[in-house]
């Protein structure tokens, strides 16, 4: 998962720093690398590299990311590498110089890296996925044979991109001296949204990004999201076109940005990410009273920060105490989204600390938003026996993840799954609690949608199996598995796993 932004301002020295404080914002989203390009004069300007934002971008190099307009992109870290040669935006000076960044995987980018060599006779230079877009997408432009770029060329470059691309995507890019462009795949899994603000002089600076927060955060007021397969094209001259670039688009957003992912004061599609959070922990409440009408709970502790929001519902709906039994050391990243299963078993401890006061002698409930892997999961389980909890139980805001995602999430390999094939009794044994409590997957689905009862069903793969782009099959997955334990054969590139979150 990363996040994207682009901005197009009339005052020029202000772009380089809205970015910044975009990125910053969007932070959570990415930690593994950042970056910006800016334009002037029909020139680019750009610093990335891998570490977080403030760590990458210094007062010399926004000194030099000058001009009236820019994009934006922070990197989370998967199967693909770390290399700052992968940090985007990415940049083709071919047709007219296009800088691009996105959010989501290709699951079909093993067979258009062959269609962009033998057809398109285009070069890439590294196994990131988000590469390969831009290169379609330059590729579809230039066969517009113009000498200067209109609107219409880019929607029709951008429909030309939805023929041939499969997967997740949400798309900023950025083409000199014409403007900042963005879309979004026909599925709408990958979040977008467009905001607006009047300046000084009376005119519209304009704003895209993954989420609402980064408008907030910047004073742009939110137009609306950019719908499944649609694009919007933001112009140096200070217009804000969307054209619909797909001819049969289905909504059916990611939901695992609801359970993990966003911010909870964003809101995506139209639905607030806190109260989708408040009415899982209400329903999983229900469920534990309806199952376990006579829990022994004492206490209800949540597992910092996404499940805060939903702990604090469930705790009123059963009626037990709400405490804050862990504190966090906000300078560790979040251990999700951790390169290596060491690296993030490791930091869970450095990461959480328990107020002994609130486990001492107590039946606990931690709460945390999911259960990907369990490493985290044993740990903390651990963590609350060591601190004198009595008895320790364990809630998941989603449903169990027994699948992999192969739309921009580090959960590809269904071996490393703690619920691919077990019971919820073997994986309570496995992390070492005394009673499991999944929220069901209904129940997650009617929490989210009644946000936005427009929106007709949501990507639900990592808990049920079924892939809503129609194109995943078991020997896909069976070669994501191979990929990912790194058995593939010299030079060959994992199928649809090039630097997946790009």
């Amino acid at each position: 998962m990363c996040g994207v932004i682009g901005i197009v301002h009339t005052d020029e020295t202000l772009v380089n720093q809205s970015i910044y404080d975009g990125l910053t914002i969007l932070q959570h989203r990415g930690q593994d690398a950042a970056g910006i390009v800016t334009c002037h004069n029909g020139r680019f300007f750009q610093r990335k590299d891998n570490g977080l934002v403030k760590d990458v971008f210094r007062t010399r190099h926004m000194r030099e990311l000058i001009g009236s307009m820019g994009i934006g992109h922070v990197r989370y870290p998967t199967a693909g590498t770390s290399s700052s040669a992968e940090a985007q935006p990415f940049y083709v000076n071919a047709p007219y110089g296009i800088a691009m960044g996105h959010n989501g995987n290709l699951t079909n980018a093993q067979q258009l890296r062959k269609e962009i060599y033998t057809q398109d006779l285009r070069h890439l230079n590294t196994n990131s996925d988000s590469e390969v877009l831009l290169n379609v997408f330059a590729h579809e432009l230039m066969q517009q044979h113009k000498l200067k770029p209109e609107p219409a060329d880019i929607f029709a470059a951008i429909r030309r991109v939805h023929e041939r691309v499969r997967g997740g995507y949400a798309t900023v890019g950025m083409i000199a001296d014409i403007g900042v462009f963005a879309f979004r795949d026909p599925y709408g899994l990958r979040p977008l949204i467009v905001g607006e603000r009047e300046n000084a002089q009376g005119k519209k600076d304009y704003i895209v990004a993954s989420e609402s927060v980064a408008l907030d955060g910047l004073g742009f007021k939110v137009v609306r999201d950019v719908a499944p397969g649609e694009a919007v094209v933001m112009t140096q001259d200070g217009e804000l076109l969307f054209e619909q670039c797909h001819d049969n688009p289905q909504y059916a957003p990611c939901i695992f940005e609801f359970v993990y992912f966003a911010r909870p004061d964003s809101m995506i599609d139209g639905i607030s990410v806190y109260k989708a959070r408040l009415r899982m922990g209400r329903k999983l409440g229900e469920k534990i009273l309806r199952e376990w009408p006579d829990n022994d709970i004492d206490v209800v502790i949540p597992i910092p920060d996404t499940s805060r929001t939903s702990a604090l519902q469930l705790a009123e709906t059963l009626g037990k105490p709400y405490r804050e039994g862990f504190i966090k050391n906000r300078y560790i990243g979040r251990t999700f989204i951790m390169p290596g299963q060491q690296q993030r078993k490791k930091s869970v401890r450095q990461k959480l600390n328990p107020v002994g006061l609130e486990f001492e002698g107590k039946n606990v409930l931690l709460v945390d938003d999911s259960i990907v892997r369990g490493t985290t999961s044993g740990e903390i389980v651990q963590m609350a026996r060591d601190a004198g909890a009595n008895k320790v139980y364990f809630a998941s805001a989603a449903p169990p993840v027994r699948y992999p995602y192969v739309y921009g999430i580090d959960m590809p390999a269904a071996s490393e799954l703690i619920a691919n094939g077990r019971t919820v009794d073997e994986i309570a044994a496995f992390i070492g609690a005394d009673c499991l409590i999944y929220q069901d997957l209904d129940d997650l689905v009617d929490a989210v949608r009644e946000g936005n009862k427009v929106i007709p069903c949501f990507d639900t793969s990592c808990f049920s199996g079924e892939y809503v782009t129609g194109d995943i099959t078991p020997e896909y997955l069976a070669e994501l598995e191979r990929s990912r334990h790194g058995n593939q054969p010299v030079g060959d590139e994992p199928v649809g796993m090039t630097n997946v979150g790009e």
